[in-house]
């Protein structure tokens, strides 16, 4: 090489150095946080949310060409004290921001520990409105009360029922849900009758027992978990109260539910952005679905969807900081306030306090092996099975 080749060499790799170092700082790897119920009573919906977080990194890692994500997971194991200790460590192993979270009475914690260490927490699991209205700058969710409690009402007014009994856990987000939307019944001239219940409790018969002879309501609205909805259905099984409708919300209407109960699942219904099996008409949603099948070899439902959804937006804020040389000077904070597009859960923009005003619940019905989109009608697969019952 001649010394003219060498020198031109030298100019070239000094170009290229500048073009990739220009407005912000050069590629690199950035560590995300996942923060998730893996074991525990929180262990199913978890578990569906960690499967999105880690397609939304595959997908990124895929497309961006530039910025990577590694994924760090750590089980808080559904309890709150474990869900800061897990924030804390992520943050002591480079975690540049934290996504996951499941259950109010878990993220708020969670989520304070991240303010603090000056890290973003995104999430989709947690719906108590304290949790924006608390000033956590950090702080965001996708999904929010206002979205579920529409889901629910237009799914009653399509039943047209004239009076619920709505069975309700007294954690804050539950209590809040179910508040909310007996006061909202109420005013419509529906006959709405609130029975409050210890998250501790397993035997639910005594509540079902009263709704049975007291309420006899056309409708029981479950605002629980999990293991909440199991329990009251199997005591709603055994006392076979005269209603027509079954109704929860949030981690109810899923595949995981489906297979694990199939005996008290049929007819019942619960909120759900995806039928099942999923259908996709976007080019975004047809790479998610390709990319769930590819690594986990089953359909994906609306837990992975709430996941891949938030997980994408924070990574996209990241890269676009990391662009400006701002991740460690708040810029994924200010990146994802800039947030405004369309995803598979509908339009995302981000208020002041972190919230998502434009978030809209669906509701699906078991029906079969399958989810049914009932509600609104506009984006319905099916139509509802009414009066319908799992027994």
């Amino acid at each position: 090489m001649t010394t003219r080749e060498t020198g031109m060499k030298n100019i070239t790799i000094a170009a290229l150095t500048a073009m990739a170092l220009a407005g912000g700082a050069q590629a690199e790897e950035f560590t995300v946080g996942a923060e998730l119920p893996l074991t525990g009573t929180l262990a199913r919906v978890g578990s569906g949310m960690q499967e999105g977080v880690l397609v939304a990194a595959e997908v990124f890692n895929k497309a961006n060409g530039k910025h990577k994500i590694k994924i760090v997971t750590i089980d808080d194991e559904s309890a709150p004290a474990k869900a800061v200790a897990a924030v804390e460590k992520l943050a002591s192993q480079g975690a540049v921001a934290i996504t996951g979270g499941y259950g109010s009475n878990n993220i708020s914690p969670a989520s304070d520990a991240a303010n603090k260490l000056g890290l973003v927490y995104i999430t989709s699991g947690g719906v108590d409105d304290s949790l924006v209205n608390s000033g956590r700058k950090n702080f965001f969710r996708i999904n929010n009360t206002a979205g579920y409690e529409k889901a629910v009402q237009g799914l009653l007014a399509d039943m047209g029922t004239k009076s619920v009994s709505i069975v309700f856990s007294t954690k804050e987000a539950t209590s809040d849900l179910a508040n909310s939307v007996q006061k909202a019944l109420t005013a419509k001239g529906i006959k709405a009758t609130t029975h409050s219940f210890d998250p501790a409790i397993t035997d639910f018969k005594p509540i079902i027992n009263k709704i049975k002879l007291q309420d006899k309501s056309e409708a029981i609205l479950m605002v629980g978990y999990e293991n909440d909805y199991v329990g009251i259905l199997r005591a709603a099984r055994v006392l076979k109260p005269a209603v027509k409708a079954m109704i929860g919300v949030w981690s109810l209407a899923t595949p995981k539910m489906a297979a694990e109960f199939p005996d008290l699942m049929p007819n019942v219904y619960g909120t759900a952005l995806l039928p099942f099996p999923a259908v996709f008409d976007t080019a975004d949603g047809k790479v998610f679905a390709d990319t769930y099948k590819a690594l986990y070899k089953k359909e994906p439902d609306y837990l992975g969807q709430f996941g891949y959804v938030q997980s994408m937006l924070l990574f996209e804020a990241i890269a676009r900081a990391a662009d400006k040389g701002t991740v460690k000077k708040g810029g994924v904070a200010e990146e994802l306030r800039k947030t405004d597009r369309e995803t598979l859960i509908g339009r995302v923009q981000f208020g002041a306090n972190g919230d998502n005003p434009n978030f809209v619940h669906r509701m699906g019905q078991h029906q079969g092996k399958n989810i049914v989109i009932v509600w609104p009608r506009e984006t319905a697969t099916g139509k509802m099975v009414y009066p319908g019952l799992p027994w």
